[in-house]
């Protein structure tokens, strides 16, 4: 996603777990933007021609030998530079500044909510901050600039950064020792809105229709007259990459529906009516269960068990294609958060996850290229593109549904049986969730199935069967997530419903992790 948006922000990627949260606040403010880690920026650079550059945070610290560095280009550039936490201390690094760990300043790190003063206006702050407020920010470093370069001036101090937020007005640079990208900094998102806006002078007018005409072109562009196969697993990613491609192709994409037999209930006959009856794009149904099962026999270790599944699709792929006459590219749904939570520090930057089965490329013994036409979106923009191709809000609205499937919600071994009983459950929960009216109030909800088993009564009998746990989320992107508050009688409902219609189910139990510290999925 190149040339079709003239107005662009380039966000530089030092290995911050929230990275993506800049490029949330920035597409917020209508402006197109990507990430790029640092030691590709200047690549990303030349094919961007972006109008402003933003430095992410990072795990690293500025002053040890081996941490990452700011292209020098980037600075030669002329652009607009706004330095997020580490991006604020390299920048003034790199600058001529100084930076030293909190322990040597005898003054410590500073994390958690925290409260600026602002000392001087500036343009990051128009209209939002006036000299002499007070506002709260969210602060999590150790090392902290204590010498800024020349040309800069303080213009916000809290009591452990006296160098907050630093600004070069002439040439339009500016840091923050906080995170504004975070919820828990309440003008964040405005100050990053003011930065792509107001300082870079940016329209804010990119649509979610603008990146469909664009992304068409680039299909058109990259396939040409070749021939496309696409994984589709009956989710809203997958679903809206195909109708997108078929869009942009039409009958030069066949799909292909793998039934691996870790399924939603009833997923299958659902894909099937969707996209032969109303879209009449040329389907392909694999029946894999069996293999697919075989291969999961005395597997317990997630990254396992999703490494064997995504190479399992991959072989399924290659022998559908050869059964086509071949294809020249394999299309997938990947989104952005698939691909930072499956990058490592040391290639990428950000610390790696967990895998995905979508990630990573192909084999190099198969003569197809990937197209991944939602790679640079979150989850919510994807919604947005499907209803933007004509997809009614019940299907785009669907609660979002892992590629490995039900294998990685259920901990330890996978078989038929185990996904049976749990497909059962899955459903019975969600149900009670739509006749509650709560669907679309929950990011995600879903049963696990736990390699616990449990003394329990029915009847006049003893029973000795597995433990069902019910995860309930809400979240705007996925990559952070809070516990949806369920009333306790509804939570009896599901429990007592489940228990009575599944076989193999004693006991039920709620999870209460946020994201983080846990993830939304339980592998």
């Amino acid at each position: 996603m190149t040339g079709e948006f003239g107005e662009t922000i380039l966000i530089v990627d030092f290995g911050s777990q929230v990275t993506q949260l800049i490029a949330r606040r920035v597409r917020e403010a209508g402006v197109y933007c990507e990430i790029a880690p640092f030691n590709a920026a200047e690549e990303a650079f030349e094919k961007l021609q972006p109008k402003g550059i933003i430095l992410s945070g990072s795990p690293a610290s500025v002053p040890a030998a081996e941490s990452p560095r700011a292209p020098q280009m980037l600075f030669d550039s002329g652009l607009p530079i706004l330095g997020i936490c580490y991006g604020q201390q390299v920048m003034s690094h790199q600058l001529g500044g100084e930076v030293r760990p909190g322990h040597e300043t005898g003054e410590g790190g500073e994390f958690g909510r925290a409260f600026l003063t602002v000392t001087e206006d500036c343009a990051l702050f128009d209209g939002l901050w006036k000299k002499g407020e007070r506002h709260q920010v969210w602060m999590s470093h150790g090392d902290k600039v204590t010498q800024f370069a020349d040309g800069f001036e303080i213009v916000a101090v809290s009591d452990g950064a006296p160098f907050a937020v630093i600004a070069d007005e002439s040439r339009k640079y500016y840091g923050t020792q906080f995170h504004p990208e975070v919820h828990h900094t309440p003008d964040g998102a405005k100050l990053i809105a003011n930065f792509v806006r107001h300082v870079c002078g940016l329209k804010g007018d990119w649509t979610m229709g603008a990146y469909r005409d664009a992304k068409i072109a680039e299909i058109r562009e990259q396939v040409g007259d070749g021939k496309v196969i696409c994984g589709l697993s009956g989710g809203v990613d997958s679903s809206v990459a195909a109708i997108l491609i078929h869009e942009a192709i039409g009958d030069q994409l066949t799909c292909v529906f793998v039934d691996h037999g870790l399924l939603r209930l009833n997923e299958r006959e659902q894909v099937e009516t969707l996209f032969r009856d109303h879209y009449n794009i040329p389907l392909v149904v694999v029946d894999a269960e069996e293999r697919f099962m075989n291969g999961l026999e005395g597997v317990t270790d997630p990254e396992k068990k999703r490494k064997f599944i995504g190479a399992e699709f991959i072989a399924v792929f290659e022998e559908e294609a050869k059964k086509l006459g071949g294809a020249d590219f394999l299309a997938q749904g990947t989104l952005y958060p698939d691909v930072i939570e499956s990058v490592s520090f040391t290639g990428g930057p950000s610390v790696t996850i967990k895998s995905h089965h979508n990630v990573g490329g192909l084999p190099e013994r198969m003569n197809m290229k990937l197209v991944e036409p939602l790679r640079e979106l979150f989850k919510d923009e994807v919604r947005d593109l499907g209803r933007e191709l004509g997809l009614n809000d019940q299907f785009v609205g669907r609660h979002p549904f892992p590629g490995p499937g039900l294998a990685i919600r259920i901990p330890g071994e996978v078989t038929k049986k185990r996904c049976d009983i749990l497909r059962k459950a899955d459903a019975i929960y969600l149900d009670e969730i739509r006749k509650a009216g709560l669907y679309d109030a929950i990011w995600q909800a879903f049963a696990v199935l736990l390699p616990v088993r449990t003394v329990g009564v029915m009847g006049d009998y003893r029973t000795y069967d597995s433990v069902c746990g019910l995860r309930a989320v809400t979240s705007v992107d996925g990559m952070t997530a809070d516990v949806y508050p369920f009333e306790s009688q509804f939570l009896q409902d599901v429990a007592t419903r489940i228990v009575n219609e599944v076989q193999g189910v004693n006991r039920v139990v709620y999870d209460y992790t946020s994201k983080p510290p846990g993830t939304i999925e339980w592998e």
